[in-house]
């Protein structure tokens, strides 16, 4: 079974094959290295897909020269992700705390559904915020934890999500829902498995 979280291998193929084309040949144009990749390595709406995927994450920028579109790497992509991932890791990070400082009014008027979709999301954002902030304590200096303070926040944040959800009075139908939720996010038992 494979879970949304699993890497699709074939979406890193293309978008390896794309970036290696633009940076091996700065000089071709939008049409020139259409007709490189297509239909040789993916048909035109997938380059044009995995085009915009890599646009979106900021790993190739198209600048224009007369009236034709010229795709190149992004300069410095290492340092501008480390940036991009801590200006969105701490936006999320002030967002999920005004969600959850609401949460305590607002929790017990949802029906079970919501309950489980917004327990499930909280949960799932705040492992994913506390990630970032992991990948930006490794990255800036791995010998210490510069965000010592937002860990223990999201524990605290986490913690609260699961007190509020404990004392709803559709505990006992909505908690095995949600922990199953996470279970696919949990280290299992092996990872051959």
């Amino acid at each position: 079974m494979v879970s949304h979280d699993e890497p699709n291998l074939e979406m890193y193929e293309r978008e390896r094959v794309v970036f290696q084309s633009i940076r091996d040949n700065p000089d071709l144009h939008h049409n020139a290295l259409l007709k490189q990749i297509v239909p040789k390595f993916m048909a035109k709406t997938t380059f044009e897909k995995t085009r915009d995927s890599l646009l979106k994450k900021e790993i190739i920028f198209v600048t224009t020269r007369g009236n034709m579109k010229f795709y190149l790497p992004t300069e410095n992509y290492e340092e501008k992700l480390h940036q991009r991932i801590e200006r969105n890791t701490n936006t999320i990070f002030h967002d999920l705390k005004l969600k959850i400082k609401k949460l305590d009014t607002d929790y017990s008027h949802k029906d079970a559904d919501e309950k489980i979709s917004l327990g499930n999301t909280l949960l799932r954002n705040l492992i994913q915020v506390d990630n970032g902030f992991t990948l930006l304590d490794s990255a800036k200096n791995p010998k210490k934890t510069l965000y010592r303070d937002e860990h223990l926040t999201i524990q605290q944040l986490i913690n609260h999500v699961f007190e509020i959800i404990r004392k709803d009075k559709d505990f006992e139908i909505i908690f095995p829902s949600i922990v199953s939720d996470l279970g696919m996010m949990m280290p299992q038992v092996s990872l051959d498995k």
